[in-house]
């Protein structure tokens, strides 16, 4: 068992990093702050090729793999959480359903444009009765004449409404089998006539990403937009899912590396009753167990991501990094406001933009209660 990383993905992490130190460190509480999508940044990481980083050369990926993904997702994390989501989601879901279900025709036309990073991928799922529970989607999709007829509605998606976005993958009801709802996925190209993007949510975090609802009327797609095989969309999702949960689960062992940096910086620069704080035992142990607990968090997701990788089945390890990570960022950015103390609310400290981003890592890409169902289930429960 080797835990050393290659040359190339060290080489990886180490270029990510110094990209996120001095071109999104230096705009990351503007951008917070000003709730503005970082267009010139995600040009630059589409030009570096981070924006395909899992897929094959051949139609314009990095032809790297998963492990690699999660190296960046967890770089990018370390500083900015929107950032980091936007390149995430974009991999996992938006190109990563076309790449492992699309036709030939649909992976020449679309994933050039989107592992460049010239076009956003964005995958619709959630809706306001549907999300963990796919099964109760509402949106439909009928047949007519060549063309799907879409209406229903999207909500929290993530890079539908920007200026580069290029498509939406939707599940949709296509019919019924069985007695049930017979779910598919349909890919939905930006301006289609029927398709509107809603206003941005005001969130509590991730302020410089794009998540909005969508709708569709009578949204008109030809029948060769379907993505895979009719009836397979949630099959679809859950490997999508396993993807999306291991990039989630990065970007938490990212952000708890950056909050836990910022908490070692003040506890040496802070000066109190005459000796920089980490000096002090109760500042030593929370720092202690800061680093601890991220190094075994980051090789859990190490982990999903190899096993990933070698073709094995990654639904309870994805589901275990995500549960751990997403936790471990929660109480991480806290424990680094905590030794902030004031100063740590204050938003011109990178902390309190982390301990704002962090929930959304336990709840995004299914709930930590979807991970502990997931896992039970593993576990024969």
């Amino acid at each position: 068992m080797d835990f050393a990383l290659s040359d190339d993905h060290r080489l990886l992490r180490q270029t990510v990093r110094e990209f996120a130190d001095t071109e999104i460190a230096p705009i990351a509480e503007e951008i917070d702050r000003d709730r503005r999508f970082p267009y010139e940044v995600i040009a630059r990481m589409g030009e570096l090729g981070w924006m395909g980083i899992p897929f094959p050369e051949e139609y314009g990926g990095a032809g790297g793999d998963t492990l690699a993904y999660a190296i960046a997702c967890e770089e990018l994390g370390r500083v900015d959480g929107s950032i980091a989501v936007t390149m995430a989601a974009h991999s996992s879901l938006g190109v990563g359903l076309i790449d492992q279900f699309g036709t030939e025709e649909q992976k020449r036309e679309l994933m050039p444009d989107l592992c460049s990073g010239r076009k956003l991928g964005a995958f619709g799922l959630t809706e306001p009765e549907a999300g963990s529970d796919a099964g109760a989607t509402r949106t439909t999709a009928v047949l007519d004449d060549g063309e799907w007829v879409i209406n229903g509605a999207k909500q929290f998606i993530t890079n539908a409404g920007t200026d580069i976005s290029g498509h939406v993958t939707i599940t949709a009801v296509t019919g019924e089998g069985n007695g049930r709802p017979e779910i598919s996925n349909i890919i939905v190209p930006y301006g289609t006539p029927g398709y509107e993007q809603g206003e941005p949510y005001r969130k509590v975090g991730w302020h410089a990403s794009d998540t909005r609802p969508l709708t569709f009327t009578d949204c008109r797609v030809p029948e060769a937009n379907l993505l895979g095989e009719r009836g397979t969309g949630l099959k679809q999702c859950l490997a999508g899912l396993d993807a999306g949960r291991i990039g989630v689960a990065a970007m938490a062992v990212g952000l708890a590396q950056g909050a836990f940096e910022q908490a070692l910086a003040y506890a040496n620069e802070r000066i109190a009753f005459g000796q920089p704080i980490g000096r002090f035992q109760l500042i030593q142990g929370k720092l202690a167990d800061m680093s601890t607990e991220i190094e075994a968090a980051r090789l859990m997701v190490w982990k999903a991501a190899s096993e990933k990788d070698n073709g094995q089945p990654v639904g309870m390890s994805a589901s275990q990094a995500k549960l751990m990570a997403g936790r471990l960022a929660v109480r991480v950015s806290e424990e680094a406001v905590q030794i902030h103390g004031g100063y740590g609310w204050i938003d011109e400290y990178p902390v309190s933009r982390l301990y704002r981003d962090s929930k959304i890592l336990t709840i995004g890409e299914g709930t930590d209660e979807v991970q502990q169902m997931v896992i039970a289930r593993s576990l024969g429960l």
